[in-house]
């Protein structure tokens, strides 16, 4: 199992996370353990390429009804699947989940998430902004 062992990937962060290789349904997590998943293509033997990065409540009952595996696997070429777990708190979860999306941008994961920082200022400044609204111009000076 050399081939498909365990493989880490580094998130923004630069922390690493060490996944378990799944190839059948016997390799999976029993009933109820959370974690975060990677779909992944294997591209000239050792070097993988992440497609896809989730996080589940429960990781054997999400990876057996995936939504998103077909499209991975027909379109994409996914190979297999990556499991890290468990992890009991959907906070921990959540913040791994979006480590790993900004740090590996798999092209799977269509949806942006906002950084925490200055976010929000960023957004209430283009919400209130009455001169788009009024159609006034900014003057040159």
């Amino acid at each position: 199992m050399f081939f498909f062992g365990a493989h880490s990937w580094r998130g923004a962060s630069g922390r690493r996370y060490r996944f378990k290789c799944v190839l059948t349904k016997k390799g999976l997590p029993p009933q109820g353990v959370g974690g975060i998943y990677v779909f992944v293509r294997r591209r000239w033997g050792f070097l993988m390429e992440p497609l896809y990065v989730g996080k589940a409540s429960d990781l054997r009952s999400r990876l057996l009804g995936h939504e998103k595996w077909a499209r991975a696997y027909w379109y994409y070429g996914a190979t297999e699947r990556y499991v890290l777990g468990p992890i009991r708190d959907e906070v921990d979860r959540r913040r791994i989940e979006e480590d790993l999306i900004k740090g590996l941008h798999p092209r799977m994961n269509d949806m942006e998430i906002p950084d925490a920082k200055g976010s929000r200022n960023a957004a209430a400044t283009r919400a209130f902004d009455l001169s788009a609204i009024i159609g006034r111009r900014p003057q040159r000076a």
